[in-house]
């Protein structure tokens, strides 16, 4: 069972990182991106690639993209298709038969879904990190600012990489 105490020291590790407020911030904000993408079982790998390929803080990509999970995960789709809909002025579409799932009856009625669940994946994307973006920056901004020292525990942080 994960404790408070355990939280808070990995909260804290992720705040006080020699990176600035706005690349942690940059980093949860892609990370939030990731969560609401439609390319679902391809966050893990999707926060992996941007970790390694643009050099951001990965445990804040992480933190960001946690934001679906399974208790998020159908609120989350649900809304991702309402919204293609709306964007894309679909009208209602029809309902679902479950008589017939066969694979080419199961393809047949998925496939119309397909437009509005990516077009609103991707808007629900961008809005989530304009969002989240401000909110990051401004929390590790204030918390910094109220530590007033860059220190864990009392003990130094290690020293830069070079990377940040």
């Amino acid at each position: 069972m994960v404790s408070l105490a355990r939280i808070g020291s990995q909260l804290s590790q992720i705040l006080h990182l020699h990176e600035s407020p706005h690349r942690t911030a940059f980093a949860f904000s892609v990370g939030a991106f990731i969560a609401f993408s439609p390319t679902y079982g391809l966050h893990t790998l999707s926060v992996m690639f941007c970790t390694w390929a643009f050099r951001l803080n990965g445990v804040a990509l992480l933190a960001g993209s946690l934001i679906n999970n399974p208790w998020t995960v159908l609120p989350i789709v649900g809304a991702t298709f309402w919204t293609g809909c709306q964007v894309l002025g679909f009208p209602e579409v029809a309902p679902f038969n479950w008589t017939d799932l066969s694979p080419m009856s199961l393809y047949e009625q998925i496939w119309p879904y397909a437009l509005p669940f990516f077009v609103g994946g991707f808007v629900l994307s961008l809005l989530s990190a304009m969002l989240c973006y401000p909110a990051a920056y401004l929390f590790i901004s204030q918390y910094r600012a109220r530590l007033g020292r860059p220190a864990v525990g009392g003990r130094p942080l290690p020293p830069r990489t070079g990377l940040s």
